[in-house]
Order: structure tokens, then sequence, then C-alpha cells
């Protein structure tokens, strides 16, 4: 499958995908981005590392607008507290060069990802778009 073919797959699977399963795919996108962080710290490349971090940043930032903030009560605002947080440890892991903070949010978006993951496990009806 050529690469053009391959995106233009990606493209209506975004396009027919549940609410929820857009959220999976951003929690994997960030953390996908955290792993190429990672790799990058590990062997020197700071260009690489950067912007790795920065599309990471970026996707927690849609999580953080996508919120309901109205509908979603406690939990929407402790969510947008933790995606503030990592956030934050993203950045202090590009300033300091360091992987621990990169290496805590990855941890932190997997959870998260393995709780909504669980949602639709007990609850399929309810988030399958239709």
């Amino acid at each position: 499958m050529s690469i053009q073919a391959y995106k233009n797959q990606q493209d209506w699977d975004i396009l027919g995908a549940s609410p929820l399963e857009l959220v999976r795919v951003l929690y994997r996108g960030a953390i996908q981005s955290i792993r190429v962080a990672r790799a990058a710290l590990a062997s020197g490349q700071i260009r690489e590392r950067s912007a790795a971090i920065t599309k990471a940043c970026s996707i927690v930032q849609e999580l953080t607008i996508s919120l309901d903030k109205d509908a979603g009560g406690e939990v929407a605002a402790g969510l947008a507290e933790l995606y503030v947080y990592i956030h934050k440890r993203l950045g202090d892991a590009n300033i300091e060069q360091a992987d621990a903070p990169l290496a805590e949010a990855e941890r932190l978006l997997s959870t998260l990802l393995e709780a909504w993951s669980q949602i639709e496990e007990e609850q399929p009806e309810a988030y399958s778009g239709e």
C-alpha cells in the first residue's frame, strides 16, 4: 500500500470514528510522539526531540479544548487539570532535556487510554457513534 493510500485510509477511519475513538486516537498519537521524543533524547537528536514534544503538547492541548466542561462536570474539570499537568511535564522535559518527565507523561496518558478503552468495553452501544 502506498503512503498516500495509507493516509487516505487513515483519513476515512478518522472521519468515521466515534467521539470515543477520536479521543483514543489522540491519546495514541500523544503517546507515540512521547516515545519518539524519548528515543531522540537518548540518541542526542535535539531537533527531533523538540519536534516530537511539540507534537505531543499540541495533542494534549487539543484534548483540553475538546472537553465539554458543562456536561462533563467534575470529571472534565479533573481531566483539564491533568492535561495542564501533562503539558507542563512535557515542557519540563524539553527545557531540562530529561527523560523522567517524558516517562511520567507517557505513563499518565497510557493510563488514561486504558481507562477510555474500558469505558467502551463496558458500554459499547453508548459509544459506537450510531
